[in-house]
């Protein structure tokens, strides 16, 4: 049925005279999404609107919704029904078999939002809503009109085409990715990083990656697991190059010659100023990190003090304040799906830890959970 989409941006629409440059980044990324679905597509722009247009007589509309659900940069996109202009009388025809076609069951409130861009038109926004409400309201006599909050809302767009639709699905949000610069994550095989490179590719940062290995301390499946999380992650920031490096023997040196008590703060040290060469040789603008104020020993403000002394590069922390009991919402990483936090199961050498629940009989390509998303409470 549908063989269009209306793509939404936020924070785009308040920049000045670059916010040409913001959409063009944001349609890039869109083409780039969007090669991961079946079908062939062009991605558009017009008067402030930019549209994602099937050009293949077959497409996944799944998939679609998956990859637009991931781009950066939209905070919403509506499937939409494109007409040609054919006079009121078609218009509310076409409304009207929309309607019965989309909600089955026709005892919905509902309201009429008519925006009239093309000022020619012979109704103005006002009409439009009343006689088209009252053509809706006689094809589907169980139906109410519900001006305040209604169930379903009816979107008329009137411009060289004239743009029905009236389901909007909600995208991610932030910036466009490469909008603003790029930068190095310090990857691990924990949640904190992965989630904290989300967070900071939201906010349109293009992703480099460095994984620190010290075989045979670290296993080639733990290894695994940090390019299989790098790769999720790039499911939303885009590609992603990772850095991985052989830690042995500067962490065996480091055993030998320093005071025990300080391995793990000069350890992290060394990591930083490793990350920073790699930064520098491709020319990101900072480092990222999942560190957390006091999570453990080496995060403490002494410790990432000491860590940061190493730096020269900005070093973006987005986790710094988060609480773990504050965790409101879990999305897991392979599918986007929402996790549930378990309120049963805690542990008491643990408080600070939330804990998800993954049902009876959990099938997980890997014991420890890949979380992508937090959302936490005020």
């Amino acid at each position: 049925m549908y063989k269009s989409f209306l793509v939404k941006y936020g924070e785009i629409g308040v920049k000045g005279k670059n916010r040409y440059i913001f959409e063009n980044m944001l349609m890039e990324q869109i083409r780039h999404a969007l090669k991961t679905a079946e079908g062939e597509f062009e991605v558009t722009k017009e008067q402030g609107r930019i549209y994602v247009n099937v050009v293949s007589d077959d497409y996944d509309y799944d998939e679609t919704v998956e990859a637009l659900s991931r781009v950066f940069g939209i905070v919403g996109f509506c499937p939409l029904l494109q007409v040609e202009d054919e006079g009121f009388d078609k218009l509310a025809e076409t409304v009207v078999d929309y309607l019965g076609k989309e909600y089955p069951e026709k005892n919905f409130t509902f309201k009429v939002n008519a925006r009239r861009a093309r000022k020619n038109y012979p109704l103005d926004s006002m009409e439009i809503n009343a006689e088209l409400g009252g053509k809706i309201l006689d094809a589907f006599p169980e139906s109410k009109v519900d001006v305040h909050n209604p169930e379903v809302m009816v979107c008329i767009e009137i411009r060289s085409l004239i743009n029905i639709y009236s389901k909007e699905i909600p995208g991610p949000g932030g910036m466009p990715v490469g909008s603003n610069g790029k930068a190095m994550l310090l990857l691990s095989g924990g949640i904190d990083s992965p989630v904290a490179g989300y967070m900071i590719a939201k906010r349109g940062v293009a992703l480099d990656a460095t994984y620190f290995h010290a075989p045979p301390y670290t296993s080639e499946r733990a290894k695994q697991k940090v390019v299989d999380l790098a790769k999720l992650v790039a499911r939303y920031s885009g590609p992603i190059r990772l850095h991985v490096v052989n830690f042995t023997d500067i962490q065996l040196y480091i055993y030998d010659q320093c005071p025990h008590e300080e391995l793990t703060i000069i350890m992290r040290r060394y990591m930083m100023r490793i990350a920073e060469i790699f930064a520098e040789k491709n020319k990101c603008l900072g480092l990222i990190t999942g560190e957390s104020i006091g999570q453990v020993a080496s995060q403490t403000m002494q410790s990432l003090a000491a860590t940061n002394a190493v730096c020269t590069l900005p070093v973006y922390r987005p986790l710094i304040g988060f609480d773990k009991n504050k965790i409101v919402k879990v999305r897991a990483l392979d599918d986007g799906h929402e996790v549930p936090i378990s309120t049963l199961w805690v542990h008491s050498d643990y408080p600070d830890i939330a804990f998800v629940d993954l049902g009876p009989d959990p099938v997980l390509p890997d014991p420890v959970d890949y979380v992508l998303e937090v959302e936490m409470a005020e």
